[in-house]
């Protein structure tokens, strides 16, 4: 991977593990990922505990292996955004899928069952959330949002939102509150 600058440039590269789903950065510089089955069960180390924090110099400086931090093992990621100093995951299991709420200060983790069974992208303001299901390659996204009640994320509305061009695959950002997706040249953004 190469990481850039925050003026744009390109300042060194790093190695993350392989089979990456997602990558976003939270306001420290971090780097998040959430790595993939191949990644988790295959040889490269780096990808093992299938969500990882990196410095920009490639040391892993959080990641969710230890008793008690998973309610179970992670298979895959789903999406990713950020809300000031957290980082929400999501990621799916053979026991279903899950949002991990990441502080990143001091790594601590809470994780909730996901609401759906599928999206692929997540914005998060508070105890509200919207949820993104892009149909690939069609201009059209089922948005869902749920809000937190008794610990646990409750869908309360669907809409539809129709882009002028098709979504592609990744081209979802959640990012303090405000989920972004791109359709070909066309940004809109979802206010949570």
């Amino acid at each position: 991977m190469i990481v850039y600058s925050p003026g744009g440039y390109p300042t060194g590269h790093i190695c993350i593990g392989d089979d990456i789903d997602h990558v976003l950065t939270d306001r420290d510089g971090g780097i998040w990922t959430s790595h993939g089955d191949e990644g988790i069960h295959g040889s490269h180390p780096a990808s093992s505990g299938g969500l990882a924090r990196w410095n920009t110099e490639g040391a892993q400086t959080w990641g969710p292996l230890g008793r008690g931090r998973l309610p179970v093992l992670p298979l895959g990621g789903i999406a990713g955004a950020t809300e000031e100093n957290t980082v929400w995951l999501g990621w799916y299991s053979h026991e279903g899928s899950f949002l991990s709420r990441v502080d990143s200060s001091d790594g601590s983790i809470i994780s909730y069952r996901h609401p759906l069974k599928n999206s692929d992208g997540i914005a998060v303001r508070g105890t509200r959330m919207i949820l993104s299901h892009q149909f690939h390659n069609h201009p059209g996204v089922e948005l869902n949002r749920a809000e937190l009640v008794d610990n646990a994320w409750v869908i309360t509305s669907q809409e539809q939102l129709r882009l002028p061009e098709p979504v592609t695959r990744r081209c979802v950002q959640g990012r303090d509150g405000v989920l972004w997706i791109r359709g070909g040249d066309t940004w809109v953004q979802v206010e949570a």
